[in-house]
């Protein structure tokens, strides 16, 4: 529930290095997801340069042991001379060098939350031999300054700034990037980055070039344990002990002059689903260019106009990794002196828009079937796109436009670091994280963030990555905007946005708003609530999407859904958003408001009389709320909880009605009526309410209070079956921990329905069932079984019994630290605890059942509309689920994609 897979110990005699010619898709627990794109393109044939990976086994061993395993030195050197024999150069061999990089590559992708190292095997030397065969200064020298600067930062641990610092300021001095610094300039830059070595770490910066390679692969298995690294794990529920591959690679270079490039692009348009090669390129430059987003690219449809040849075959190579992947292919390439090079392929992440666009497409193009499509779209997609979107007004204030990045609308206020993100964000405060390019160091600040605003990079930039896998709005490569860093305050033609100013950005669209702007429901949940049919021409291609999804994983579900709904407008809304029924109906709200004084009158009385008095006062305002209720849901069962919540929640606060009764008696105007509602406070007092008198214990405790619910109930369905509508009813008794509590409350329900029946001169089938929200109530379901006719697992105070928790102090007291210190990834009020709360559902399912082989089951809590959870009820055999209803489709469509993951689904076209 909490991570995905961890992995078993590797057997004894375990290989720790493949040829990219070896292995593939099959190998990815061991590759990683991109050294086994690599040898899946090298299988199908792509232009891939020749190198090695470094298996995650290796990393895990490492990890475990702090060194690397004796044979991996052995078989590095191995498979590097076959790569040397390969390419007819030795590494960093002093006339003509093989260079090489190292890259990670987990099974699962980390954007830029790993290391990468180019040019492994320059030196003093080899430098100058590489000048000299490609008769290049700048180039060889470009090379080597990008070596020590990775090598430094990743390696050796030396702050970038200190690079960074040098080559702004050769930068600035030459006017423009680094493409255009003179080689006087890159050799001034070389001696400056290798003096930061020098002092930074008391040593020269390394020589030999097989010294170089060894260092870059230990570096690159220390950075798994990095903090953002870490923290991109617990936010993504990977496993900590999976490690990752190491890539070794003969480097291609696209920074040799303008018929040279690099780029990211993607299948399909990763942003909204359109078909067609979409990307960044940048001539003359290499990958970390792109992603950094240090320069602003160009489409990678320029290449097309640059180099038409290298074009053609990259759209060729995107056409064939689709085919072989079935699905949006992501791509990084490089354009080497006119010859295009595969470096990576993964399946792309992509918006939830673009999920539900390319699953429909790929269907329509037969290359996938309905159900590969259900499972290529989530619940949580789908709640994304329910958020609500910006309508500008005439006076919205738009500061610029850039690229849309990752769509969605985010507010909130402007900061410039991503500390000051994070410190804000614990305030409770909405922030917008401005940043020029962010870089994996950003990553805190990112998941602090409401959005994120860059003034540099594209669709693939870093920001644009981490921000689409997340599912936040973001904006990147806003040229109209510029970063004041020393006064903290961002300028825009004029205007002035100091830091904490409010800022509004919308992803879908790259607008930029000075300000809050107004947000509205977007088009699709018009088409949710039955406001706007999918077959109109009102409709767009992403309704029509969504609406062929939801009906096809209707078709396919087990489960029913039903809502939790206390209003006959959230009744209404529910059953329009698709829900079978009301599973969890609460009465406590129908104590509130101006009936506060009948609650009152039930505390104060005095004898059987007076307290009868009360209770027959709210019956027909109760009679008259399940009516309304009942009306909204014809011929839908309605499940109607008996009051829950303690009695001193709808009576005045004890505190400040204490206060008032203080000060009134000096003044001698003391009101004995608050006296005497004082006095009952003080004897319901409890010091853990949550697990005092309420539920079944009140029933019990409050002769008649149960009673008059039921009778309101059966009065409110004898009235809405003679309006004409089919009813079905269902009073279920909260907080049962013992058969005996159920066992008394039961016969006095079916004696009122039974009498209420009699009054009506009709029949009356009103079954009577208990939530289980107590482990105990868990454990002995067998026998509760005997007398309920249908269970609901209340989840909420399920989780809080089982894990000891207080839902309301837990969550800011400490389960910050829980999730540094991956006690969980997830709150288990959030996604439901498997080992734990699971063991118990699934125990009280199947013995409830055994006892009770017509019980009816359900879940009415909040894990009732979380996805990874209604695959878990799915499993053990609940019948529906019950969420709120907003969340009605999302639980839709998770429960027609459990039914897929249960029985296997089929994928035949």
């Amino acid at each position: 529930m909490l991570t995905v897979q961890s992995v078993q110990p590797a057997p004894a005699a375990t290989k720790y290095v493949f040829d990219f010619a070896e292995g593939g898709r099959e190998l990815a627990d061991l590759l990683g997801g991109k050294g086994a794109g690599l040898a899946e393109m090298n299988r199908l044939g792509l232009p891939v340069p020749p190198g090695f990976t470094i298996t995650t086994e290796a990393c895990r061993h490492f990890l475990r042991n702090g060194a690397e395993p004796e044979e991996l030195a052995a078989e590095i050197d191995e498979h590097l001379s076959v790569l040397e024999e390969l390419v007819g150069r030795r590494l960093g061999q002093d006339d003509d060098p093989l260079l090489v990089s190292v890259r990670s590559g987990a099974k699962f992708s980390m954007p830029g939350m790993m290391e990468t190292v180019l040019d492994i095997g320059l030196t003093d030397r080899s430098v100058l031999g590489l000048a000299g065969q490609l008769h290049d200064d700048h180039f060889a020298l470009d090379s080597y300054r990008r070596l020590i600067q990775m090598f430094g930062r990743t390696v050796l641990g030396i702050d970038d700034h200190c690079f960074s610092d040098v080559l702004r300021a050769a930068r600035a001095s030459a006017g423009e990037n680094d493409a255009h610094l003179s080689v006087a300039a890159l050799r001034a830059v070389v001696a400056a980055f290798k003096q930061i070595v020098l002092e930074q770490t008391g040593r020269e910066f390394p020589q030999d070039p097989r010294e170089q390679l060894a260092l870059a692969v230990r570096a690159v298995f220390g950075s798994w344990h990095t903090e953002r690294a870490a923290l991109y794990r617990r936010r993504e529920g990977i496993a900590d002990d999976l490690g990752t591959a190491v890539n070794v690679m003969a480097m291609v270079f696209g920074n040799k002059g303008t018929n040279s490039g690099t780029g990211v692009a993607f299948t399909r348009d990763p942003a909204s689903g359109q078909r067609g090669l979409y990307g960044d390129y940048l001539a003359d430059a290499q990958g970390e260019d792109v992603v950094s987003g240090v320069r602003n690219a160009l489409p990678v449809a320029e290449l097309e106009r640059l180099d038409p040849h290298s074009y053609g075959q990259l759209l060729h190579n995107a056409v064939v990794l689709e085919r072989h992947y079935r699905d949006l292919c992501d791509i990084e390439f490089t354009v080497e002196c006119g010859k295009l090079w595969m470096l990576q392929t993964r399946v792309g992440k992509r918006t939830p828009a673009a999920a539900f666009r390319i699953a429909c497409q790929l269907v329509d193009e037969g290359v996938i079937n309905l159900d590969e499509a259900l499972r290529r779209v989530t619940g949580r997609d789908l709640a994304q796109l329910m958020f609500p979107q910006f309508t500008p007004g005439p006076d919205a204030v738009q500061l610029t436009t850039g690229v849309n990045a990752s769509p969605g609308a985010a507010v909130g206020a402007a900061v410039f670091d991503s500390a000051t993100a994070v410190r804000r964000a614990e305030a409770g405060d909405q922030v917008i994280l401005v940043r020029r390019e962010t870089t994996p160091d950003d990553l805190a600040g990112i998941v602090a963030a409401a959005g994120v605003l860059t003034t540099h990079g594209g669709k693939t930039a870093h920001a644009a990555v981490v921000a689409r896998g997340m599912g936040k709005p973001c904006v990147c490569g806003a040229e109209g905007l510029t970063i004041d860093g020393e006064r903290r305050r961002l300028l825009a033609s004029g205007t002035v946005i100091e830091e904490g100013d409010q800022v509004s950005i919308d992803g879908t669209s790259g607008a930029v708003y000075f300000g809050r702007i107004p947000v509205a429901a977007p088009p699709l949940v018009d088409y949710l609530d039955g406001r706007l049919d999918p077959d109109s021409v009102e409709a767009d291609d992403l309704v029509r999407a969504v609406h062929r999804l939801l009906q096809h994983a209707d078709a396919k579900r087990r489960l029913g859904v039903r809502a939790n709904a206390d209003t006959p407008e959230d009744a209404a809304r529910a059953r329009r958003f698709g829900a079978a029924g009301i599973g969890l109906c609460r009465t406590e709200h129908m104590f509130l408001g101006d009936r506060r004084e009948y609650v009152e009158h039930l505390v104060l009385a005095d004898s059987p009389a007076e307290r009868d008095a009360a209770l027959a006062a709210l019956l027909p305002l109760q009679r008259a709320d399940f009516v309304d209720i009942l009306e909204a849901m014809p011929g839908a069962p309605v499940t109607i909880r008996l009051i829950d919540p303690p009695l001193h929640e709808f009576l005045p606060d004890r505190t400040k009605l204490a206060v008032r009764v203080a000060l009134a008696r000096p003044a001698g105007t003391t009101d004995e009526h608050d006296v005497a509602l004082l006095a009952a406070l003080e004897r319901l007092h409890e010091v853990n309410p949550m697990l005092g008198l309420r539920g079944v214990r009140l029933g019990i405790s409050i002769p008649g209070l149960f009673a008059m619910q039921a009778r309101a109930v059966a009065e409110a369905v004898i009235e809405v079956r003679r309006r004409g509508h089919d009813v079905r009813a269902e009073i279920m008794v909260p907080l049962v921990a013992a058969v005996a509590e159920l066992d008394i409350t039961r016969r006095e329900l079916v004696g009122v329905v039974a009498e209420v029946a009699r009054e009506a001169g009709e029949q009356l089938d009103i079954p009577i069932g208990t939530m289980i929200e107590l482990p105990r109530a868990a454990l002995t379901a067998a026998d509760i079984a005997g007398v309920a006719e249908f269970f609901s697992f209340g989840t909420n105070d399920l989780t809080q019994t089982t894990w000891g928790f207080s839902r309301d102090d837990v969550e800011s007291a400490f389960f910050p630290a829980y999730f540094k210190a991956r006690v969980f990834d997830v709150s288990p009020f959030e996604t439901l605890d498997r080992a734990g709360v699971g063991r118990l559902i699934r125990l009280a399912v199947d013995e409830g059942r055994l006892a009770n082989p017509t019980l009816h089951i359900g879940v009415c809590g909040e894990h009732g509309g979380d996805p990874d959870s209604i695959h878990f009820f799915d499993q053990v055999g609940v019948d529906y689920v019950s969420c709120s209803p907003f969340r009605v489709p999302v639980a839709r469509l998770e429960a027609g994609r459990a039914a897929l993951a249960s029985t296997g689904g089929s994928d035949s076209r």
